[in-house]
């Protein structure tokens, strides 16, 4: 992962010519005439990230405009942030297209990264950068962040975050230079980087000499306390972290290295992003990124999303957007208000069923423990009538496991236990003594009737009509479905509690996953897993909480997870993510429905350099961060 240290000879020119002038952006230019801002010359790194997205229709584009976005709930804006995606590290693709090609990390952020035997990372920052006030970007700002915040007893009570934990230690941390830094671990870390480059990632710096003016260890305990009061906070802990909130993005006045730095103090209805004077990045010509110079941000409701997008009041729009708009939008393109494309989603499954096998009840914990109860609920509904009767044909069945665009894709994965069925899945429900009673439904040996609740999150338009579906099918094998919407936060609580049977919510946040992607999804890691919460808190406190698991096949995937972390080689990474999707095949942990469905997305006709088609996924890839929108262009007469 090294980055040529040389400037291209145009690029050189560029900066040292007397054209100078003409390569500022134009809302930047009156500033720097006045004296106010630097010029490009002094403001871009000695070497500024230059690559740029290799696609026959990518053109360089012009300067200005105004991007709008519409965004549902949340008070902040963290839209800013995913969309403008700059990383320490990047995910990039090197193919574009339905099938996007496999990611692989770059140096984004960083000039590069030297890794040795995958435990010693050394990362090397590009002279001259600047944070978006023009403060250096230094190996202090990493220093501070390590020290003064991570290692922090007040500020980081649990310690560093978790993925900085190798070998149950910490790495050696060390400042080689103003912009150079190291992290040494005893064993490798794979999850590291991936860490780095994620849509929602993990900072390891922070901007040291705007931060230290709230800090106890440096300023005056008195003066912040009075601070802290004056704003009705505790104290200046609570006050360092209101202010110091890098992915959602709401204080204006933190510095960032992000290409669209926010205006606008939350809460808020808009928020207003513009150009960062001193962002990293450059096209051929070594003009400076972005071409457009303002983001904005609307919140408005979830529900009037499509019909605002499809009047041409987004710029650039995919949240808020499902299959089921798609023909209102494909109305507002003939019409003339939008362009639309249809980018497939990179999720391993569009909804799954998660069985929770930590639900409190003993009766229904017994039976979802059972992988023929599992495999028969698999068996038991018409995949590929679904993709035909709610996505017209455009989504394809299987189970939920990697797309066939991953290079982990096995076709008899994802078919395993996928096909309809019934009389196998009756027969396997016979072998589990689950007899029907005189209503036709199913019974335990308690005499227990076999209503299942599935419960949904209000994730996706398309869950009550799924389940309804399924419903009918089961119901000819003796099973009664049961919807039961919740709210997100309630469905989650409830799972936590045990309270929960099923559940129904998106697949495999990554169905595009390579051998160096963290297969942490198919482990007990989080509890935030669906299938068996109790078990991920166990992982994810190291012991502290939840439950061990007790199923063989769930801890051999806890060991595979900690091997992939520790793998010393590529290859050895690939053999444990392929051992990890073959027991999730075999054991249909999760129950995934359908897959590759398509994600409308709505721009401005006049957008440029938005690719007309890629695959559409929060994490690798932050939704549109990883096709590059600091290279969009506004094709706009000039005013």
């Amino acid at each position: 992962m090294r980055a040529s240290s040389a400037l291209t000879p145009l690029l050189l020119a560029l900066l040292a010519g007397p054209a100078l002038a003409a390569e500022e952006p134009p809302a930047l230019a009156p500033q720097v005439a006045e004296g106010r801002l630097p010029s490009l010359a002094e403001r871009l790194p000695a070497v500024p990230r230059s690559d740029l997205p290799a696609r026959e229709d990518w053109v360089e584009g012009r300067y200005g405009g105004s991007l709008r976005i519409l965004d549902r709930g949340g008070r902040d804006p963290r839209a800013l942030v995913v969309m403008g995606y700059a990383r320490l590290v990047a995910w990039q693709r090197d193919a574009e297209g339905a099938t996007g090609g496999a990611a692989r990390l770059v140096p984004d952020i960083l000039e590069r990264v030297e890794v040795e035997e995958g435990r010693i990372f050394t990362l090397r920052l590009r002279p001259g950068h600047r944070w978006s006030d023009g403060a250096p970007f230094t190996s202090e700002d990493f220093r501070f962040w390590w020290e003064d915040i991570a290692n922090h007893p007040d500020l980081s009570p649990a310690g560093p975050p978790a993925v900085l934990v190798a070998g149950d230690e910490l790495p050696i941390f060390e400042v080689l230079d103003e912009t150079a830094v190291r992290f040494t671990w005893p064993v490798p870390n794979n999850r590291f980087l991936p860490a780095l480059a994620a849509t929602n990632p993990t900072f390891i710096y922070a901007p040291a000499h705007y931060l230290r003016t709230l800090h106890a260890g440096y300023g005056e305990p008195a003066a912040l306390q009075a601070a802290a009061e004056a704003e009705e906070l505790r104290g200046w802990v609570e006050r360092f972290r209101r202010l110091d909130q890098p992915f959602r993005y709401g204080n204006p006045e933190r510095p960032s290295l992000q290409p669209w730095i926010n205006t606008t103090r939350p809460p808020a209805q808009r928020f207003v992003g513009l150009r960062n004077p001193y962002f990293h990045r450059v096209d051929g010509a070594g003009r400076q990124l972005p071409y457009i110079d303002e983001v904005v941000v609307e919140k408005t409701r979830a529900g009037l999303i499509p019909a605002r997008a499809a009047a041409g009041e987004a710029d650039l729009q995919a949240i808020g957007l499902g299959f089921e708009d798609a023909a209102l939008l494909k109305q507002a393109e003939r019409d003339g208000w939008i362009r639309l494309r249809l980018w497939p989603i990179g999720r391993g499954a569009q909804l799954a069923l998660y069985p929770n096998l930590n639900v409190a009840d003993p009766d229904w914990r017994a039976l979802l423990r059972e992988p023929d109860f599992r495999r028969a609920l698999s068996l038991g509904f018409d995949r590929e009538e679904i993709a035909r009767v709610l996505y017209q044909g455009f989504a394809i069945g299987g189970g939920n496991s990697v797309l066939p665009a991953s290079p982990l894709y096995r076709p008899e994965l994802r078919e395993a236990w996928a096909r309809y069925d019934p009389e196998l899945a009756s027969d396997l429900l016979d072998g589990l003594g689950l007899d029907e009673g005189y209503d036709g439904v199913r019974r335990l040996a308690s005499g227990k009737r076999l209503g299942l609740v599935v419960e949904t999150g209000d994730s996706d338009p398309a869950e009550v009509d799924v389940l309804e579906l399924i419903a009918e099918y089961w119901r000819d094998i003796g099973l009664e479905l049961r919807i039961r919407p919740r709210g997100r936060q309630a469905l989650r609580d409830r799972i936590a509690s045990g309270q929960t049977v099923m559940s129904l919510f998106y697949g495999l946040a990554n169905g595009l996953a390579t051998p160096d992607s963290p297969p942490s999804e198919l482990a007990p890691t989080s509890d935030r897993q669906n299938n068996w919460p109790l078990w991920g808190l166990y992982g994810q406190t190291g012991g502290r909480a939840g439950e061990a698991p007790e199923q063989p096949e769930v801890q051999r995937l806890t060991t595979l997870d900690l091997a992939w972390s520790r793998a010393a080689s590529a290859e050895a990474r690939r053999l444990a993510w392929e051992e990890m999707l073959e027991i999730h095949a075999d054991q249909v942990f999760t129950i995934g429905i359908v897959g590759r469905v398509l994600q409308p997305v709505v721009s401005s006709p006049e957008l440029r350099n938005l690719p007309e088609e890629a695959p559409y996924l929060y994490d690798p890839g932050a939704y549109f961060g990883i096709t590059r929108p600091d290279t969009y262009w506004l094709d706009r007469p000039a005013p």
